[in-house]
């Protein structure tokens, strides 16, 4: 090596470099992969980032039950979702107007405020909604364990991987390649059977 620090691979530096994870080494693209793991199921702790539908469906959902302005409903939909999501404007105000452009709502000023209000067309998409859980349900507290038990296996998954990269012998790691292949068919398959 002629006197020289090893810069990659396994060294007297770990893995890749001085830190443990230079740039092209396998032990940076492990981190990698579990920050984008960690990315994966947790974006911002405590906020919840909704499809567009979502919000539209919430949007009907809270008018369905009476006549509210824009921030009533963002301030509404953080409240049933325990906090776990809150809408910014910049999603609901144009909902509000696709939903309004769409003739399923109406706006009306009241004491300075637009409030809205559903039109027999809204209130009958609505109803034929009533039947599926409001959007706030599934990003409850309680609706999420599941999920959070599922990103903390995950998480601890990617940990251990990275411990074994880092200390394993090339035929230990050469097993747990094939590990998590095996792995990562038998979640695609668990998810194939819904």
């Amino acid at each position: 090596m002629n006197g020289q620090r090893p810069t990659g691979g396994f060294g007297a530096a770990g893995f890749g470099g001085e830190r443990g994870f230079g740039a092209g080494s396998p032990g940076a693209a492990i981190w990698e992969a579990m920050e984008q793991l960690r990315s994966t199921f947790d974006p911002r702790p405590g906020v919840k980032r909704m499809a567009r539908g979502d919000v539209r469906a919430a949007v009907l959902a809270l008018l369905a039950e009476q006549p509210m302005h824009g921030y009533q409903i963002i301030q509404e939909i953080e409240e049933r979702s325990g906090g776990t999501w809150k809408p910014s404007a910049g999603s609901v105000y144009p909902t509000l107007q696709l939903l309004a452009d769409e003739e399923l709502i109406v706006a009306e000023e009241l004491r300075g405020r637009k409030t809205y209000s559903l039109t027999d067309l809204g209130r009958a998409e609505a109803e034929a909604a009533a039947d599926r859980a409001a959007p706030w349900e599934s990003s409850s507290p309680n609706g999420s364990e599941q999920h959070r038990a599922l990103s903390k296996a995950a998480v601890e998954l990617a940990a251990a991987a990275a411990q074994l990269g880092r200390s394993g012998t090339p035929e230990q790691v050469k097993q747990a390649v094939t590990v998590l292949d095996d792995t990562r068919r038998a979640l695609y398959s668990i998810l194939a059977q819904s």
